[in-house]
């Protein structure tokens, strides 16, 4: 991510990265956030398949958001391939 922040077409923003391996502190941190971003990109890890409490956070703050993976979730395990963050995610 760190190339995002030094990129030229980039150089007029600002960039906040966070990582947590705790639900609860993602929570906080969209909240306490959200008077100062114009957007989010969001790798959920794991929290994809069951924190409907972060999908709830995302919809709560109403800004635009974006939902990345490392891997295809198409390609992997059946119960891994929902994801319950995505409807609150710009398609």
């Amino acid at each position: 991510m760190m190339w995002l922040a030094n990129c030229s077409e980039c150089i007029e923003h600002d960039f906040k990265f966070y990582q947590s391996n705790h639900e609860g502190e993602i929570i906080d941190f969209i909240h306490d956030e959200r008077h100062w971003t114009q957007g989010i990109i969001i790798n959920p890890g794991a929290f994809t398949h069951y924190s409907y409490a972060i999908m709830d956070a995302i919809k709560s703050v109403n800004i635009p958001t974006v939902e990345v993976h490392i891997t295809d979730l198409k390609k992997r395990d059946d119960f891994r391939k929902k994801s319950v963050i995505a409807p609150a995610c710009i398609k």
